[in-house]
């Protein structure tokens, strides 16, 4: 058994979690996560209420079982929070901001029965969440992919937070993406785990396979912490795997927006449905399902562990790869230090 507070907060097998990535955590995924046993997210940063319902639908025609909806705090529209109110979804994960702002909100969805999770970059934003009332607290690592909020790694953060929410239930991220990290997190005061990068590499996930193959093939070193694809979200820092567009925009002696090299050109587009959607360089999108054209002009946004992603695999195989070698490792390596 791997049981923690996490699994019975929202009802499943294993405190493990898939990231909400916005584009890439598809219903699909989060299907897949949740049936395995742990809790899979939709992400569903920036999509209208339509679009939401359709997500949950089609999620819910691949699992009765617990799942999430991540939210991004700057891009919420107006009845968005209510609608989410509304679906059969468990949990509702937050992110970008002082929780605070957002209390009616979190109120409204815990009148629901919907547990609340507020993701944070720093112990100053956790107490702020604990002040706002959430469920649970999220502590995310500078390591991470995708957007990052704070600037502390995991192995600091974790610990930190844990001091400052007293016994509020916490989840870590950033940096882990095996059951190694699960058992560290755990011993350093987390009650579960979100994974990125590992479920990016996912069968199930929505990101395009080149985009996973780049995943697969890289290590630590080729991530950058960075603002630099900010069209859609300025001001925003993010970690990518290195790419051309990195490079030539260094050379160029780093430009300020507006004077990039290459800056309002078309890159690729986005053929979803009826629709055609132009990108241009710089852009936040990632390569998804359907994008054509230069994918190594956008944002292949990655964490750390991309170092332990070694091959795409389905989302299933990972969650139960991901609980047996915590099992492994509390049982056979951190229980008989203390005998």
């Amino acid at each position: 058994m791997l049981k923690t507070r996490v699994c019975e907060l929202f009802g499943v097998q294993y405190p493990i979690v898939s990231a909400g990535m916005g584009g890439v955590a598809s219903a699909e995924l989060a299907a897949a996560v949740s049936a395995a046993g742990g809790l899979g997210t939709i992400g569903l940063a920036g999509v209208g209420r339509e679009a939401i319902h359709n997500e949950v639908a089609a999620a819910r025609r691949l699992t009765a079982k617990p799942l999430a909806a991540n939210l991004i705090a700057p891009f919420l529209r107006p009845g968005v929070v209510e609608t989410v109110a509304e679906l059969p979804i468990q949990a509702v994960t937050f992110f970008w901001g002082d929780a605070r702002q957002w209390a009616d909100s979190i109120s409204l969805l815990r009148g629901r029965s919907i547990k609340t999770i507020w993701q944070c970059g720093s112990a100053q934003e956790a107490r702020w969440a604990r002040e706002a009332g959430v469920d649970a607290v999220m502590a995310q690592g500078v390591e991470a992919g995708g957007h990052v909020r704070g600037v502390v790694t995991t192995l600091a953060l974790v610990p930190e937070v844990r001091d400052a929410i007293g016994d509020l239930p916490l989840l870590a991220a950033g940096g882990i993406a095996d059951g190694r990290g699960l058992a560290a997190v755990l011993a350093l005061g987390a009650d579960g785990a979100v994974f990125g990068t590992r479920f990016l590499a996912a069968a199930e996930s929505a990101a395009h396979r080149q985009y996973k193959q780049r995943v697969v093939a890289a290590d630590a070193t080729a991530t950058v912490h960075t603002t630099l694809f900010d069209i859609g979200w300025p001001d925003a820092p993010h970690r990518v795997l290195r790419t051309k567009v990195i490079d030539e925009w260094e050379r160029a002696g780093r430009p300020q927006p507006g004077q990039r090299p290459g800056e309002g050109q078309t890159i690729a587009h986005w053929r979803l449905s009826q629709t055609d959607l132009p990108l241009v360089s710089y852009t936040v999108m990632p390569p998804l399902n359907g994008v054509a054209g230069d994918l190594e002009a956008m944002p292949l946004y990655a964490g750390q562990s991309c170092s332990l992603v070694r091959e795409i695999l389905p989302a299933a195989a990972i969650v139960r790869s991901i609980a047996a070698e915590a099992r492994a490792v509390i049982e056979q390596r951190l229980a008989p230090l203390a005998r």
